[in-house]
């Protein structure tokens, strides 16, 4: 008797490969998620790949799902020859610009991601640094950390706190701008979006005012960056923008690097006008000589803002659920639609 699906005969049970990293695969798969899979589909030997070698490509002629992740190579012509029955790619990662070929969309093959299941971490990240760095709790703790005092005189330098009645600024409306506009409802600020392609009204709707760009940078005591990173938007934020930024405003990148000019950032830090909490750099790694490291002002993070260790299994059950809803002939509602990914991360 053939493989089922929850006992249902009538429907062969598809056939499906894991491509990610060891490390990936052991990240985002425990045994529950492991055994939910296998009610789904059947696994081949090797379950999971890597490189694409002789042996995988041999098994992909059977293949009806690849399920990608961290870890995982472009989807190229010889990948795609070897998979004539190849009905959908289902990446347990946010960006598929790097792992999708113009040959996936011509063949009409499903792509779906975990983009949505990843800003949630991102924007939950970036509330946290938010309500930090407006309270100035980061420079509290280092006055009091290296004066002992609790309340000397040091505490006048300062800068009043921009809290209650502070000025957000969010560049980009995107999965992650949208969460973070969300979270920040219930804590009095005033929330500013910089976004061509936002909609006016979806931005009124989350309680945020639609700006230019050159304007949220003025006016913002935090500029948090959500864009993608595309030719359009590299150096976006450019030395003439980062210098109109208020004095000890604060800049939070947790989208890409080159969004930012690195160099503008760091000498305004230095000059103590401003602060910024970077936990993505270009490039990325950091050399281990860069002048961010140690930088007054300068807080970096190590690329830690997306999923992590249990948050990376939201990935899977996104993933999974996406991939039950294909078995069962539905349409996945994390779908990757090709003509935005010129405008999306």
């Amino acid at each position: 008797m053939a493989d089922t699906v929850d006992g249902d005969t009538s429907r062969q049970r598809r056939h499906a490969l894991l491509v990610m990293s060891a490390r990936t695969h052991a990240d985002l798969f425990d045994d529950s998620r492991v055994a939910r899979l296998r009610s789904l589909v059947t696994l081949g030997d090797p379950a999971r790949v890597d490189v694409f070698d002789r042996r995988a490509l041999a098994q992909l002629a059977q293949v009806e799902y690849l399920i990608t992740g961290w870890g995982a190579p472009r989807l190229g012509s010889e990948v795609l020859r070897a998979a004539p029955r190849l009905r959908a790619i289902l990446h347990t990662g946010g960006s598929v610009k790097n792992l999708v070929t113009d040959e996936v969309w011509e063949r009409g093959i499903v792509v779906t991601s975990a983009a949505e299941a990843n800003a949630i971490p991102v924007a939950e990240f970036t509330l946290a640094m938010i309500l930090l760095e407006a309270k100035r709790v980061p420079e509290y703790i280092a006055g009091y950390a290296s004066t002992r005092d609790v309340a000397g005189d040091w505490r006048d330098g300062i800068a009043s706190a921009a809290t209650f009645g502070g000025v957000v600024g969010l560049v980009g409306f995107s999965r992650v701008g949208r969460r973070v506009a969300a979270l920040l409802a219930p804590f009095g600020f005033d929330v500013l979006v910089a976004d061509p392609y936002a909609a006016p009204d979806e931005v009124r709707a989350a309680g945020a005012h639609l700006v230019e760009l050159d304007a949220l940078m003025r006016r913002s005591d935090i500029v948090s960056v959500h864009a993608p990173e595309l030719p359009s938007t590299r150096r976006l934020l450019n030395a003439p923008r980062i210098a109109s930024m208020r004095p000890n405003a604060v800049l939070i990148n947790t989208a890409r690097g080159s969004l930012i000019d690195t160099g503008a950032v760091l000498e305004r830090c230095r000059q103590g006008l401003l602060r910024a909490v970077l936990d993505v750099t270009d490039p990325e790694p950091l050399p281990a000589d860069s002048p961010l490291f140690g930088a007054p002002g300068v807080v970096l993070t190590p690329h830690i803002a997306g999923a992590m260790h249990a948050e990376t299994l939201r990935l899977t059950d996104s993933t999974l659920d996406g991939l039950e809803t294909l078995v069962r002939g539905g349409a996945p509602a994390n779908l990757v639609d090709r003509s935005m990914l010129g405008l999306s991360a």
